[in-house]
């Protein structure tokens, strides 16, 4: 089928699948009541590819009618062409989309494991007669489920591209993670749980991105005011905790970010072909992690480093890379 006949049967879905039943959890417990919203964008007949983001992406990943998490790289004629594939996106369990997740001020949400999120993922696929997927996309912690569904049900993809993302999280990661929330729960029992998440965001923010980007952009001297002087820096971290705390529950925050450091898989058990794109200057997940799961996965790898200023962050910056990487990896 051509490109042009493809674009005449371009179609978007989207809805929230109630799950039949309860769905066990991997840390113990059951979660009743479970709903996954999703959406599903591009070419009606082509392959399917599965893409999942960092805890704050949804299911909204390409720029069509809404803006996408992805849209630099997400979209018709970009670096995953939705005139040649179809692209599925969701809302994570536990998260603030429309899946479920804990309520504003809630305390007694489960443990989420990335391997509930492929659980949940393969009653999805299945409530969508998608019997295989061409490709599992996964950034950041939607690497990390990635990896979980290719351990536990490989015959649900092809292949899998995972970005940014390892077998494990690295303690260092884990520290800065842990005090972000922390923050967030001691902001919460006194009722400022907003404010917590956003102290937390911007904390992370620095862990986001490469100290030479910093260096380049936020080097010029501080501004005195009324209440002491203000850092460049400290403009653009609280600005983007600002916006984060405006969209997302703070209970949500503390789930996910829980979920990361919780992630363990077996590489020796993923036999999935695999493309593993690691940033040398990633500060949440090392280069070497990246290198000991491809030494160790069990089926055809390759490992791709790429050098970014955005760090952590590149897989939503470097389009021009990924647009190479995906077109290799996908055929």
């Amino acid at each position: 089928m051509s490109i042009t006949e493809l674009k005449q049967e371009y179609c978007q879905q989207q809805g929230e699948f109630k799950l039949a039943s309860t769905l066990p959890l991997h840390f113990g417990g059951l979660l009743s009541d479970v709903q996954i919203a999703w959406r599903l964008e591009g070419a009606a007949s082509a392959p399917v590819v599965l893409v999942l983001g960092g805890i704050s992406a949804g299911r909204n990943v390409v720029e069509s009618d809404r803006p996408g998490w992805w849209k630099e790289i997400m979209g018709p004629g970009r670096a995953l062409d939705t005139h040649q594939y179809r692209v599925l996106g969701i809302d994570f369990l536990g998260g603030s989309g429309l899946s479920t997740g804990p309520r504003s001020g809630q305390r007694d949400f489960p443990s989420i494991s990335a391997f509930d999120q492929a659980a949940a993922l393969r009653q999805l696929l299945s409530h969508l007669q998608i019997k295989c997927l061409h490709a599992v996309i996964g950034a950041s912690y939607g690497g990390m489920v990635a990896l979980a569904l290719g351990e536990r049900m490989p015959q649900l993809t092809q292949r899998l591209i995972v970005i940014s993302a390892a077998h494990r999280a690295h303690p260092m990661a884990t520290a800065w993670r842990s005090i972000q929330r922390s923050i967030v729960r001691f902001a919460s029992v006194r009722g400022e749980g907003g404010e917590g998440l956003r102290l937390a965001r911007a904390l992370a923010m620095a862990t986001y991105r490469s100290p030479a980007e910093f260096e380049k952009r936020f080097s010029a001297d501080p501004v005195r005011t009324e209440s002491g002087f203000q850092f460049p820096v400290e403009q653009y971290l609280f600005a983007r905790g600002d916006a984060y705390a405006a969209n997302y529950v703070p209970e949500s925050f503390v789930c996910l970010s829980e979920s990361i450091d919780l992630h363990r898989v077996n590489p020796s058990a993923i036999a999935v072909p695999t493309t593993l794109i690691a940033i040398r200057e990633d500060q949440l997940v090392p280069l070497s992690d990246m290198q000991e799961l491809h030494a160790q996965l069990a089926g055809p790898s390759e490992l791709i480093e790429l050098s970014s200023l955005y760090g952590h962050d590149a897989f939503l910056k470097e389009t021009d890379a990924l647009r190479g990487i995906f077109a290799k990896a996908l055929a």
